[in-house]
């Protein structure tokens, strides 16, 4: 039987020690600059304090992570740590946090460290992509508060580094985002391993039908905390749609950030290479950029984010394991380089600005290619987005670059070690026969001399084929390319 969620009215306090937390903890919170609680704080943090089981959706930057955090270090610091007789004391974690993304639970950790800084409590930071022995040897020491995406976790508790058994409060963090990430058979294999007798807090910012199956088997009566409405964009968010060829869009994105003199932006690709890409046409012309992906090392990762964050990287490419969690304070720049694939990930690309009343103006670059996406999105939506072309962007004005026909399999730059052909990709022929014939016959399967590239072709490689139109625009085909990878 589904657990009935119970749904509650609240005021809306105006300080947070009217929220029922301790002087250290309110302490803490003025030091951080923060006066008035926002509507997802005011509403779970008594919740949480009373011991209630809390099923809780809120757009992103809405303050969801000083949301638990605050309430779970004071109960932690109230309550007598629950004894074992199957656990050493060093390994008794009393509270997990799991998240799907790597930056996410740095991030997280830190809030823990920083709000729990008048309080003993250990906290421990595990993830995947670096090395594991430090992390063994931080759970050696004892921790209280263990945050954790799933994969690493698994990892120790099959080292049996780690203890689940004494587990006193669970939180599960951007929730949504862990079920998109195929992580839901990871999560049953935790929750397997914990005590059935725990607070557990439920975080996401949407509510799919999936999210309250699992809702219904992990809480107990639950009380529900929903502030906005279900994959709302924020109204602090200007959007607005650009369209443009797609072998304009990196000019025009070099010509949006240069002119407007933009610091700081984060732009969104669908794919990896794509981010790679881009972020090196970027610094080609003379703008500090990165990406951050799946593919980087965790390092690598951190190095990207913290350069932005401190201003030395003025654009960050990123795919989608960025929508979620990055936490950057007044953000005033998104962009959409490609539209994401599912409408819901355009919601969680632009929260990244507009964040704790700030505004933020998220624009979106799209092609004639990427109309029904744009159309998915603006369904999601309930409205139009505002378009607005860029002059000297127009689409249909420039032509498109010529397409260049792929080499031989085996071969590398139109020469395969050992195979002999000419340097215009044809296998070479006898003399004779090259001074007989002007143009080889045509034949099934046959590889023609490619076209003398347009200068931009090197950095704007069509993704497929292209027809050009007559009127300089290029035929709709089934260009889309399939869901990104996703990793933690």
């Amino acid at each position: 039987m589904p657990q009935q969620v119970v749904h509650r009215r609240f005021t809306l306090t105006q300080s947070f020690s009217a929220l029922g937390l301790s002087a250290e903890l309110t302490r803490v919170v003025a030091e951080q600059g923060y006066t008035e609680p926002t509507p997802v704080q005011a509403q779970a943090i008594p919740l949480i304090l009373e011991g209630r089981d809390v099923l809780a959706g809120a757009q992103t930057g809405t303050g969801k992570t000083a949301g638990f955090t605050l309430p779970l270090l004071q109960r932690l610091s109230t309550m007598p740590a629950r004894a074992s007789a199957n656990a050493q004391p060093r390994q008794r974690v009393r509270a997990l946090i799991l998240t799907p993304t790597r930056e996410l639970a740095a991030q997280i950790e830190e809030s823990v460290r920083t709000y729990g800084k008048y309080l003993s409590l250990k906290t421990t930071l595990i993830y995947g992509g670096v090395n594991i022995n430090p992390q063994i040897d931080a759970l050696r020491r004892g921790v209280d508060i263990l945050v954790a995406t799933p994969g690493r976790l698994l990892d120790h508790l099959q080292q049996k580094t780690v203890e689940l058994s004494n587990v006193e409060i669970l939180v599960l963090d951007e929730a949504d985002r862990m079920l998109d990430m195929g992580f839901i058979r990871d999560i049953r294999r935790v929750l397997a391993l914990l005590p059935a007798k725990r607070q557990n807090l439920l975080f996401s910012a949407t509510f799919s039908e999936e999210i309250r199956k699992l809702a219904d088997g992990l809480l107990h009566n639950p009380a529900m905390v929903e502030v906005a409405r279900r994959n709302a964009e924020s109204e602090l968010v200007a959007q607005r749609v650009h369209p443009v060829d797609s072998w304009c869009k990196r000019d025009l994105l070099v010509h949006l950030v240069s002119s407007g003199d933009w610091k700081q932006v984060l732009v969104f690709t669908r794919m990896k290479s794509g981010a790679n890409r881009l972020s090196e046409y970027l610094c080609k012309a003379g703008i500090e950029a990165t990406a951050i992906h799946g593919n980087k090392s965790q390092p690598a990762r951190t190095r990207a984010l913290a350069g932005f964050k401190n201003g030395t990287v003025r654009v960050l490419v990123a795919t989608d394991i960025a929508a979620r969690g990055l936490d950057i304070e007044e953000l005033p720049h998104v962009v959409n380089f490609e539209l994401p694939n599912v409408p819901e990930d355009y919601v969680h690309r632009i929260g990244r600005t507009g964040r704790a009343g700030s505004s933020g103006e998220a624009l979106s670059l799209v092609c004639a290619e990427e109309r029904p996406l744009l159309a998915a999105i603006e369904k999601l939506l309930t409205r139009r987005i505002e378009k607005q072309i860029v002059e000297g962007f127009e689409p249909g004005t420039t032509p498109a670059p010529a397409v260049t026909t792929p080499a031989p399999r085996g071969s590398h730059d139109g020469n395969r070690r050992g195979a002999g052909p000419g340097h215009d990709g044809r296998a070479r022929a006898p003399a004779k026969t090259q001074a007989k014939a002007a143009t080889p016959p045509a034949r099934p399967g046959a590889t023609s001399s490619p076209a003398r590239p347009n200068p931009s072709a090197a950095h704007n490689p069509p993704r497929a084929p292209q027809r050009p139109r007559a009127d300089g625009g290029v035929a709709t085909a089934a260009l889309f390319r399939g869901p990104a990878r996703r990793g933690s």
